[in-house]
């Protein structure tokens, strides 16, 4: 065997249509739909399905136009590429290091949600041990093949589909046969407008929905970087990014409004699951536990979307020079496996001073905020490189068979309803606080782009 052969230079294209689209339906469906409903409800009413609505319909766009930029150029391996290409070196670095540091905040989450899940079924168990294993395992499959990594999504992807379709099933089952809860609230669609209508907490109540359900659609783009390991990415790429609306109706709306038709949303706990309660509802005796392994496999799901999405940033930012060249090293299963341990280290290191932190929840709400103000970042970084791409390259766009609809002006859309919600988030004190935090990052990221210029400078 030759040296060639044991170390490849590429990543190969490993994943299937299969693998595609349930890996966009993953990331279509976050941690923060099953944990972060309840709270959303709460504190929007019913109108709370026209804030998933109107978010989903903006990542839409966002996603289109990632999509006409990834196949403009098949050298393309995922946006931190095309930004570099498209907006200049400094674009790259600072799209491919904030995204890798969004989803290490992001799975640091996930993580110290598994051990919590766990303590379900083993409350005498140290917190930090499941959160070990769960690195330990993730890393290990990881390593082997980017294959393996698809079947796990698959398989994960297809639990929460499973879940969500029961609960939309049960709900409105429940509705048509005229359930009637202990407490005598019967389940009708009527629940729907019949208690202060479709806004009754006001447009102030409307727009803090928005804090939240922006963190539940984390890692919708994470097709962007699984495009230079998947074949034919002209046929497979359009399809999972055209499929992102159906599975908006579907896993979102349709799932809140069936809650929302059982139990009154004032009914809603901010701090409960309404999966659970739902089932609960509907007799079904091991509601608690059958729901708590869903969501325990939906944080198992995003850790390992993280680990994965984490180890390509790091292996793109090397291939650009942002990074050591170590990271740009593959494995003989062409993994980026330096990448992988690195990330998997700074992971358990962020999981132990989570666990160390003396308010879980504080803790928690401040890094899904800012993990949210950082996605944001990265989303308007491709919609500036999408503007940048129509200006400058007139003859691809018009030889493009997967054009963005709306072009330049929903690009602008999007960038002003971004910039809506960094305003929303300085109305509440947690949000704000996770905010003013964020420049902080911006502000290490500068001065490392600018050691990197001198250091290659003197070189």
């Amino acid at each position: 065997m030759t040296t060639s052969q044991q170390q490849p230079d590429h990543l190969r294209r490993s994943l299937s249509n299969r693998h595609l689209q349930l890996i966009a339906i993953g990331g279509a469906i976050g941690t923060g739909l099953f944990m972060g409903s309840g709270k959303t409800i709460s504190l929007a009413g019913p109108s709370i399905v026209l804030v998933y609505l109107i978010i989903g319909v903006v990542l839409f766009f966002v996603m289109r136009a990632m999509g006409e930029l990834l196949l403009s150029n098949l050298n393309y391996k995922s946006f931190i590429d095309f930004s570099t290409d498209l907006l200049g070196p400094w674009a790259g670095f600072f799209c491919g290091w904030t995204y890798w540091f969004c989803w290490i905040v992001t799975a640091t989450a996930d993580v110290i949600a598994i051990s919590a899940y766990t303590q379900f079924w083993l409350p005498g168990l140290a917190a930090w041990i499941p959160a070990i294993i769960c690195v330990l395992i993730l890393l290990g499959l990881n390593l082997v093949t980017v294959k393996l990594f698809g079947e796990l999504e698959f398989w994960f992807a297809l639990i929460k589909i499973i879940a969500i379709s029961a609960l939309i099933v049960a709900g409105f089952g429940l509705v048509a046969w005229g359930f009637r809860s202990p407490s005598g609230h019967e389940a009708t669609i009527a629940n729907w407008w019949n208690d202060g209508g479709v806004f009754p907490t006001g447009w102030g109540g409307f727009f803090a929905g928005f804090q939240i359900a922006v963190f539940a659609f984390v890692g919708i783009e994470l097709v962007g970087t699984t495009a230079a390991e998947t074949a034919d990415p002209e046929r497979n790429l359009p399809r999972a990014i055209n499929s992102i609306p159906i599975r908006i109706i579907v896993f979102y709306v349709l799932a809140l409004l069936a809650i929302m038709a059982v139990t009154p949303w004032r009914m809603v706990a901010a701090d409960k699951s309404p999966f659970v309660e739902l089932f609960v509802l509907a007799g079904i005796p091991a509601a608690a536990s059958l729901i708590n392994f869903v969501v325990l496999t939906s944080a198992m799901s995003s850790a390992n979307s993280g680990i994965f999405s984490t180890s390509r940033m790091l292996y793109g930012l090397a291939q650009e020079q942002h990074a050591p060249r170590a990271f740009g090293r593959l494995s003989r299963a062409a993994v980026p496996s330096r990448g992988l341990l690195f990330s998997c280290a700074c992971l358990l290191l962020g999981a132990m001073l989570d666990y160390l932190s003396p308010n879980v929840i504080t803790a928690f709400t401040l890094v899904t905020t800012l993990a949210a103000v950082l996605f944001m970042f990265v989303w308007s970084l491709i919609l500036a490189a999408y503007i940048v791409y129509r200006r400058q390259r007139p003859a691809q766009h018009q030889a493009s068979r997967y054009k963005m609809p709306g072009g330049v002006w929903m690009c602008y859309v999007c960038l002003a309803f971004f910039a809506f919600v960094l305003v929303l988030l300085t109305l509440q004190a947690d949000t704000r606080a996770a905010l003013l935090a964020s420049p902080v990052w911006f502000v290490v990221l500068g001065a490392g782009y600018f050691w990197r210029r001198l250091s290659a400078g003197r070189a």
